[in-house]
């Protein structure tokens, strides 16, 4: 039971008169140093109040009355302090008054709870505002949470108002070296439970953000993609297997429009749309950002199209493992020295196709479909830098002519 004592003071606000000259009567509870003024609804005269014996003077029937209500607000709030002493280990001002009010303390909340809170709304979105594929990455955060917990303190929950800056640097610690999480893989994570932070800001359970001096540790981005002489090597190679032949052939289309893989093994005849060019357009919608983007069909792109297109279907259907474990295969055919997988189709659709040909920065951004211009120069700037290398080294050598 704590000991700590708690100060009630009536003040009068004397630069609010009414039209009466009234001014109003506030109540203020100060309790570990922070205070809790709140309106008590009465009004007096500011000649006839007295601060230092918190009463209304002279004492006469009115006064009499304003002084008894001033004794019961007292009253009660010592009664809530009481309450709460007996009944709760830890709680503030604010759950004083709350008390006193005859409304409910806000309940002390764990970081778990609010990831419990937080998936379980997300869960409600699925198709709406988000995909599975996110709503399982949050349940995944959650449960490297609760191994990190358990790691540390042998509990599997932490109160919110126990959390530090500390926290996650230990966190980051842990998924590092019990994990073997990449630092791209660990900003996520921790991304993520900065995410239910903000949603425990947003619903009261905490009052400051104890992430707020936080900064992720800088990644450095190699992006993987394909040559020119590369692609064109998949684009020519003869396969006797009719599986390898079309999972090379939904690569190349990939890399020719930058469609993720739910783009594409969701595209249908109605994403296909004649524009104001006369030409046909891939029109649809980015499932991750829920961004509507369009994008020109390459004559490559439009050239496998037909290939595969029927009644039912513009592509064959592949699951995405499957996707990956077959175009694994068709690299080592291939000679291709490098780990394909289907985002690598789209990062070469960014760089070979695009950047290398001298298409904009903010054109690729838009045919990426991607949400902010600052997605696209964080991930593709040294490829750029690349091609001004290219074009000066060109330039010197016309000037040395």
């Amino acid at each position: 039971m704590t000991t700590q004592p708690i100060k009630i003071l009536f003040v009068i606000s004397a630069t609010r008169k009414n039209k009466k000259g009234l001014v109003p009567l506030v109540c203020r509870i100060t309790y570990l140093g922070k205070r809790k003024p709140f309106a008590t609804g009465i009004f007096v005269n500011p000649d006839n109040w007295n601060n230092t014996l918190q009463k209304v003077v002279p004492p006469d029937v009115e006064n009499t009355q304003i002084n008894t209500q001033l004794s019961l607000i007292k009253q009660e709030i010592n009664q809530a302090f009481l309450f709460l002493q007996v009944q709760n280990d830890d709680f503030d001002v604010d759950d004083i008054y709350l008390k006193y009010k005859g409304e409910d303390v806000k309940p002390a909340k764990s970081l778990i709870e609010v990831f419990e809170l937080h998936n379980s709304r997300m869960e409600k979105l699925i198709g709406k505002e988000y995909s599975k594929s996110t709503h399982s990455k949050f349940i995944e955060a959650k449960q490297h949470t609760e191994d990190f917990l358990y790691y540390t303190t042998k509990k599997r929950n932490i109160q919110l108002e126990d959390i530090s800056l500390k926290f996650l640097q230990d966190f980051d610690f842990y998924l590092k070296t019990q994990k073997n999480f990449k630092q791209i893989t660990i900003n996520k994570s921790i991304q993520r439970i900065s995410k239910i932070i903000k949603l425990a800001l947003a619903e009261g359970f905490l009052v400051t953000n104890p992430f707020i001096l936080y900064k992720p540790k800088k990644v450095i981005n190699n992006i993987t993609y394909l040559t020119p002489e590369e692609l064109s090597s998949l684009e020519n190679y003869k396969f006797s297997q009719k599986r390898l032949e079309q999972v090379r052939d939904m690569f190349v289309f990939c890399c020719y429009t930058g469609l993720p893989y739910q783009e594409m093994a969701s595209l249908k005849a109605k994403h296909i749309v004649k524009k104001f060019d006369n030409k046909l357009w891939i029109d649809m919608y980015r499932q991750k950002t829920k961004k509507q983007f369009a994008l020109p069909l390459l004559p490559k792109a439009l050239e496998i199209l037909d290939k595969y297109k029927s009644d039912k279907e513009l592509l064959p259907i592949i699951s995405n493992q499957k996707f990956n474990s077959y175009i694994k295969e068709v690299a080592e055919i291939i000679g291709i020295e490098k780990k394909l997988t289907h985002h690598i189709a789209r990062k070469t659709f960014a760089t070979t196709v695009l950047l290398y040909n001298d298409v904009p920065m903010e054109i690729v951004s838009e045919l990426l479909g991607h949400s902010k211009l600052s997605t696209t120069q964080e991930h593709y700037a040294k490829v750029v830098q690349r091609k001004v290398s290219e074009q000066v080294a060109n330039l010197s050598d016309r000037l040395n002519k």
